[in-house]
């Protein structure tokens, strides 16, 4: 099921704010998903980016996610993370044999996890990851980042999208 597109509130504190804009962000990512076969999740459409696909950009997603919540803003292990392995490139986006139902559940319940995390600190809170300088970055920083990130991303989906099956809107 595709969570709410949903603007926050006009009015309403910070935090109500950045995180609303983000789950909505990560909804519409959802929403670009809907009705893909599996084959048009994995099809690659721009050659010079050939894991750029709606499934590719999920998986990219998500572990962004683990990246900026779980690993820098927490300090946790990067183990298991594609995103810190130095070969392949973009091995994030390496999704062969993986279904798109999963990627959006995995990536679904990441966002879980991240809003929990947003939930149980104070914005002005400082990363803890002693290895990443990116790691000093508030929470607040945190959040806004990930706002642009997820954006860009959902971006990248609609024009994947309507080069795979013409299907193409804003919510």
């Amino acid at each position: 099921m595709t969570p709410s597109r949903v603007r926050p509130p006009f009015v309403a504190d910070e935090r109500t704010q950045l995180v609303g804009w983000l789950d909505m962000q990560r909804a519409i990512a959802h929403w670009k998903c809907e009705g893909l076969s599996e084959a048009d999740a994995h099809r690659v459409v721009l050659p010079s980016s050939p894991l750029m696909t709606m499934a590719g950009l999920i998986s990219h997603m998500r572990w962004t996610e683990h990246c900026w919540f779980e690993v820098l803003f927490l300090g946790g292990s990067s183990e298991g993370n594609p995103q810190f392995l130095e070969e392949p490139e973009d091995a994030d986006m390496l999704v062969e044999g993986v279904t798109l139902a999963q990627l959006l559940d995995d990536y679904a319940k990441q966002c879980e996890r991240s809003n929990e995390i947003v939930a149980a600190h104070s914005l002005d809170d400082v990363g803890k990851h002693p290895d990443f300088r990116s790691a000093a970055s508030s929470l607040r920083w945190v959040l806004i980042h990930m706002v642009e990130e997820t954006a860009r991303h959902a971006g990248h989906l609609d024009i994947v999208r309507e080069l795979v099956d013409g299907n193409k809107g804003y919510y």
